[in-house]
């Protein structure tokens, strides 16, 4: 049974910004509506390893194994950091097009999966989150956590394609100022080392 508490407590943890939602508005900015989507979809299945993790218990290696945690928060660091100095050095007058190659949409899928699966804070928050709202006498506790993980999988999804898709509105005003467009850039540029080096001093919990 999803409750209206789960609901809501689901929908205010989603609209906080993080690393998806500036991923996610970044690409409807600088590419377009129709390439946020895909930007959102890679988030979103991002959230399925540490939804399994969580369910099957693996997310408390991250408590236990100082090693473990350490190894994937740097990944996720340095790949923060990498994507903000990629942004930082391609800045520049943007040209918004709503045609992208397959391939193109494949880069942005890959890169939003990236983000949360190198992110060991998402398994230990789904471990910590999802069991507050499954009853004490419920028989199948891994099955209410895969419904409750899906269901917040398609709340995000939901939200991210929102963000997008307004974040895509501006695009086209955005482009056609080239000091706004480079300095908008950069200030992604930095939100994403921001991040990253927020995440590289995370201290296990």
């Amino acid at each position: 049974m999803i409750s209206l508490e789960f609901l809501l407590t689901s929908l205010v943890v989603v609209l906080i910004p993080g690393t998806g939602v500036i991923y996610t508005v970044a690409t409807g900015l600088f590419v377009g509506k129709r390439a946020s989507l895909f930007a959102a979809l890679g988030c979103t299945l991002g959230i399925i390893p540490a939804l399994l993790a969580s369910a099957f218990g693996l997310a408390a290696i991250f408590h236990t194994s100082a090693m473990a945690f350490q190894v994937v928060k740097y990944l996720g660091a340095a790949y923060l950091l990498y994507l903000a100095w990629q942004m930082w050095r391609a800045a520049s007058p943007l040209s918004v097009s709503e045609q992208q190659s397959n391939s193109k949409y494949s880069s942005l899928i890959t890169k939003g999966f990236l983000l949360n699966i190198l992110n060991p804070k998402l398994s230990i928050f789904f471990l910590a989150f999802l069991p507050q709202f499954i009853p004490n006498a419920s028989q199948n506790v891994l099955a209410n956590m895969l419904l409750l993980g899906v269901v917040f999988m398609l709340m995000t999804f939901a939200v991210f394609i929102v963000y997008g898709f307004l974040s895509g509105t501006f695009s086209a005003v955005i482009v056609k100022s080239q000091k706004a467009s480079i300095m908008i850039q950069k200030i992604f540029a930095t939100s994403f080392a921001g991040l990253g080096l927020k995440l590289a001093f995370t201290e296990q919990g």
